[in-house]
């Protein structure tokens, strides 16, 4: 009876691998997961924290000056690649960041970092343009007002801050969007791979362009006397700049 309804001598389970196969098989479940970062490389400072900063700079006299828009016009020449930091806050538009700015980035990050296995430091200098202000109700005219406070002007393109250590972009993204979202210009947290993904979206966009008439040959050839509209800064950032504002969309 028993020999009747057991299994057969040369039954084989369907989970069992085959007796010739000479390779080994790994489970499904240690295949998803991902190897660990490498940190080999980090080496956290003396001072993890980020700095005061000074409301105002420390000379003398400080001449006063006009407020210049091609101060936060165009595309950033300075602190467009990581230095020391993997993770950190880009601007994507222009402004300026008075002495407010500074201190809620300093302590919102302080807050959440942890110092003894993250830093963070600056990418941008101490408020150093001095921005003129008159007193309520007063005249016209007697000269130009006294300063009021000063700033830090900031171009498209540039880090703020810069954070780095023993953490995952998903351990800092939370805070570090807190702070953008503060700023008085549009910035984003990015890290080194989500910064150099969208430039590499962008020149895609670019290469792969399908449009003909694109802005740049538009004003190169001077369609219906277009160039009499625009401004030197056009040409020379492309329509890619309108005054502190960045615009992503045009190719």
């Amino acid at each position: 009876m028993w020999q009747r309804f057991g299994r057969p001598k040369n039954f084989d389970y369907p989970w069992k691998p085959a007796a010739s196969s000479r390779t080994k098989r790994v489970p499904r479940l240690l295949r998803r997961f991902e190897l660990p970062p490498d940190y080999s490389g980090i080496k956290i400072p003396e001072r993890p924290k980020l700095k005061f900063i000074e409301r105002a700079p420390a000379v003398p006299k400080v001449r006063r000056e006009f407020k210049n828009l091609r101060d936060i016009r165009g595309p950033s020449e300075e602190a467009t690649e990581f230095t020391e930091g993997q993770y950190g806050i880009l601007a994507m538009g222009g402004g300026y960041l008075r002495w407010g700015h500074f201190e809620m980035i300093r302590l919102t990050i302080s807050r959440h970092m942890d110092p003894k296995k993250m830093f963070a430091i600056w990418r941008v200098p101490a408020p150093y343009k001095p921005i003129t202000r008159k007193g309520l109700g007063q005249r016209m005219g007697g000269g130009k007002g006294a300063i009021d406070h000063y700033v830090t002007a900031v171009k498209a393109g540039r880090l703020i801050v810069e954070v780095g250590g023993y953490a995952e972009f998903g351990e800092v993204e939370h805070f570090l969007t807190q702070v953008a979202k503060k700023l008085p210009f549009h910035a984003i947290a990015v890290s080194r791979e989500f910064m150099q993904e969208i430039r590499d979206k962008e020149e895609e966009r670019r290469r792969n362009n399908q449009n003909p008439w694109t802005f740049e040959r538009i004003i190169a050839s001077n369609m219906l006397g277009i160039r009499k509209y625009l401004s030197p800064y056009d040409l020379q950032y492309k329509g890619r700049y309108w005054g502190k504002f960045f615009l992503p969309h045009r190719v």
